[in-house]
């Protein structure tokens, strides 16, 4: 299937956005993951949410590590700038691009085993440093490019698919992330478009560390009775708490949602994000009390989806490190190398 190119004549009456793209354009290669891979539907999820966002696909830089997570940038915004980095190490990588270029739309795409086992470190700093992306973990439970071996993020009880239990507890990274300072956590399903396009939405346009742990099940080694990342487990166990609506500008993009309270939350930046609330009493800005609640669910066999947890008021790591608002390549020779005197200067304030 690798050789087998897409073909790049479009009909000529396929939708455009604001920016004159269609959808097909901010599609990438033909996947060559299994079919009815959650991963492919996350994909789908990432190119129809950067077409009604009207993104320009060269402002985006989509980063990954090593995985079947990491394989699907071939698969989305192919016009994109793109680095696959090593097993773990793509939060590094990812912050250094960000500090360099802030113009960019970062967009980075692991896995439970990348970010939960060898990348773990890196995960927690990432978020607690503020860095303004979008992090989204392709989340199945096991280890898909060696033959179904639990992964970090298993539940405990959960059976193999040759019958084997997991003993080990498993790593919630959505909670990891609202501890470890992260101003916009959320969860959804592969399966669940209707709530998984707004939330990528969201992310997207959150000025600070977004993550979005989505729920992927693999078909090959976790979609069985017992698996607690199955389509069927998933589904019959989803504890929806909200769905989103982003507004841009005034206009409202319209959207049909379960019946339930709504709120409006301003963005620093200016846009909107519409809340429509289906568990009434929950608070998406009270950090305890989410970390509480998802935790409640968990122990009731429940998979919590939707906005866990929303800051609006922090800041990103340029803000706090006060850094140049032009990209490090647009800088004269001089702002780069201002010469001994300044050097000098800096290591008089450090003594």
């Amino acid at each position: 299937m690798t050789y087998i190119a897409k073909p790049k004549l479009h009909h000529p009456s396929l939708p455009r956005n604001d920016v004159g793209f269609t959808r097909r354009d901010y599609e990438g290669a033909i996947s060559t993951l299994c079919a009815g891979c959650g991963h492919d539907s996350i994909s789908a999820a990432i190119v129809q949410a950067c077409f009604e966002l009207s993104i320009e696909p060269h402002r985006v830089a989509k980063l990954s590590g090593i995985g079947c997570s990491s394989k699907t940038p071939t698969y989305f915004l192919g016009a994109s700038h793109g680095f696959n980095t090593v097993h773990g190490r793509m939060p590094s990588v990812l912050t250094g691009a960000y500090l360099a270029n802030r113009d960019l739309i970062y967009l980075g795409v692991s896995g439970d085993g990348d970010s939960a086992s060898i990348g773990l470190g890196q995960f927690a700093h990432i978020m607690r440093r503020g860095v303004n992306m979008t992090y989204m973990v392709m989340n199945n439970g096991v280890y898909g490019l060696t033959k179904g071996q639990f992964s970090a993020t298993a539940d405990k009880g959960s059976k193999a698919k040759k019958g084997a239990v997991n003993t080990d507890s498993g790593i919630d990274l959505a909670s990891l992330a609202i501890l470890m300072g992260a101003s916009f956590v959320a969860r959804s399903f592969s399966g669940d478009k209707g709530q998984l396009v707004p939330l990528i939405k969201a992310a997207i346009s959150h000025p600070g560390p977004a993550i979005l742990d989505v729920i992927s099940p693999c078909v090959a080694f976790n979609n069985h009775k017992g698996s607690t990342r199955s389509y069927d487990y998933v589904r019959e166990h989803n504890a929806t708490l909200n769905r989103l609506d982003v507004i841009m500008g005034t206009d409202p993009m319209t959207a049909d949602y379960a019946p339930g309270t709504s709120v409006i939350i301003e963005q620093p930046n200016g846009e909107r994000l519409e809340l429509h609330k289906v568990a009434e009493d929950y608070d998406p800005s009270n950090k305890a009390a989410a970390l509480s609640y998802i935790q409640a669910r968990e122990e009731a066999g429940m998979v919590t989806t939707g906005l866990l947890y929303y800051d609006p008021a922090r800041r990103d790591l340029h803000g706090r490190l006060n850094t140049t608002d032009m990209p490090l390549n647009q800088l004269r020779e001089d702002a780069l190398c201002p010469g001994s005197a300044a050097l000098a200067q800096i290591n008089d304030g450090l003594r």
